[in-house]
């Protein structure tokens, strides 16, 4: 059996790229295929996100290990196969964060399970258009961002004042100390 997916770019209209690979293959031979696909060095940090028909993001599959805590499954590419996490009977969707500073990714759908074929490796099988760049610094994305919106209003990012009563440590627990002004060094977070 071999799945097809199609990753797309929000950044680039004409950019497609078609990777056909084995549902037993890892996340990592996925992310290297994509990588091969449009040109991208590797050593960059990645993620996979299998997310919901609405692109929501569900479970993270990372290229490194995280800490987390006990209560969370954690996903390495690595050790994680393709088929674990992907349902071939939805036309699931993915998203690839291959940016991290910028949080910049392509969207992946399954669009067909092939059965009676088998791959040794993943394939691209259709590319068409350039690759967005791989990495963009801050001052690059805000101007992206911002292009054609030279006038966002004062309300664009919400009410500019708060009352400082409706803001208290109710719903923080875990972050004692924090709240309360103690020093911290962020460990218990990851």
């Amino acid at each position: 059996m071999v799945y097809r997916f199609t990753i797309i770019s929000d950044e680039v209209d004409n950019f497609l790229r078609e990777i056909q690979i084995d549902p037993d293959a890892t996340f990592l031979d996925f992310h290297k295929a994509i990588i091969k696909a449009v040109d991208f060095k590797e050593g960059e940090l990645a993620s996979f996100f299998v997310c919901d028909d609405e692109w929501n993001k569900d479970i993270e599959v990372t290229l490194e290990e995280m800490d987390t805590d006990s209560d969370t499954d954690s996903y390495i590419m690595s050790k994680t196969r393709i088929g674990k996490l992907v349902d071939e009977d939805s036309y699931q969707k993915l998203i690839y964060v291959f940016d991290y500073m910028t949080d910049r990714c392509f969207f992946i759908k399954l669009m067909e399970v092939i059965t009676g074929k088998d791959l040794d490796e993943p394939v691209c099988t259709k590319s068409r258009g350039e690759a967005p760049a791989q990495t963009m610094d801050f001052d690059e994305m805000e101007k992206k961002l911002t292009a054609g919106s030279d006038d966002l209003g004062e309300d664009f990012y919400g009410d500019q004042g708060y009352n400082s009563d409706e803001i208290d440590a109710e719903g923080y627990e875990g972050l004692d100390g924090i709240i309360g002004g103690d020093s911290y060094d962020g460990s218990d977070i990851y």
